[in-house]
């Protein structure tokens, strides 16, 4: 791990003792480390959350935290996204804390909660939990695609040679956007599969490019409710994921006419759809 000095990078090295041999060698693992979300309105400044993630683009990743969970209503109610200038703190403790400056007229606290969002790297945000919640804050039905199947189903190719982390590590998810022209044109990694989404859509929010109509997301590992709720929440049209999906994310798709695919191998997928 980076000194206490230092800010964190994406990528640390260890010694590894492989099982056949016992001869120890240097490798390379994913870093892990928490991120402190503060939200700034006016002069008041309180903490959302902490997520564990992968150092970098973390400034997309508190954007796109914002968006997804009804913090913002328009892009312009995000003022500002920066790293905390606390000299008090080391680097790589200012590293960790990102504060996101909104307008005074921003969404206040989209729902009453008992406790600050509790995020983690393995299940998602526990913040919204049902349709309902979404019809709530006035999220439409996303634009259908116009690709097929076999096109969408090629589009995790994308995620071929944009993993730089991964190549080394072993150890991360990614996610890429594909504009409607068919081309990758934002990708990101990170160790929580939400994250990764996040950032990628958090890019997105700070380039102007929301709602994202007509785009499509792909997503490497399951397909959960959270990672739904995000493509919907940022107005993309298709879902296409390398695991499988779960029964509530499809449900979800299903209401807001978003296209799932999941499986998606060799240029092969398959579309789920509920019964019902």
């Amino acid at each position: 791990m980076p000194s206490e000095d230092n800010a964190p990078s994406s990528i640390s090295k260890v010694r590894a003792i492989p099982s056949d041999t016992e001869v120890p060698a240097t490798d390379s693992v994913v870093v892990e480390e928490p991120l402190e979300i503060r939200i700034r309105r006016g002069e008041a400044e309180e903490q959302l959350g902490i997520t564990m993630r992968t150092p970098g683009a973390d400034l997309d990743l508190a954007a796109g935290f914002l968006w997804g969970e009804g913090f913002l209503a328009h892009p312009e109610n995000l003022l500002e996204v920066k790293v905390c200038a606390d000299r008090s703190l080391t680097p790589r403790q200012r590293a960790n804390v990102v504060i996101a400056k909104v307008a005074v007229n921003a969404p206040a606290q989209p729902r009453t909660m008992e406790r600050r969002f509790t995020m983690t790297s393995a299940c998602g945000v526990c913040g919204s939990t049902n349709i309902s919640d979404l019809r709530t804050r006035g999220t439409s039905n996303v634009e259908q695609t116009h690709h097929s199947l076999a096109e969408l189903a090629s589009y995790a190719e994308a995620l071929n040679g944009r993993q730089a982390i991964f190549t080394k590590t072993g150890g991360l998810h990614a996610a890429v956007l594909i504009d409607p022209a068919g081309k990758p044109v934002i990708a990101r990694e990170d160790v929580g599969r939400h994250n990764a989404v996040d950032k990628v859509i958090g890019a997105a929010l700070m380039q102007a490019l929301l709602p994202l109509s007509g785009y499509s997301i792909v997503v490497s590992g399951r397909v959960g409710y959270e990672i739904v709720q995000k493509a919907i929440c940022a107005g993309i049209s298709a879902l296409i994921g390398v695991s499988a999906p779960t029964s509530l994310a499809i449900e979800v798709a299903d209401e807001f006419g978003l296209t799932l695919l999941a499986f998606a191998r060799d240029g092969k997928a398959k579309r789920f759809t509920s019964l019902t």
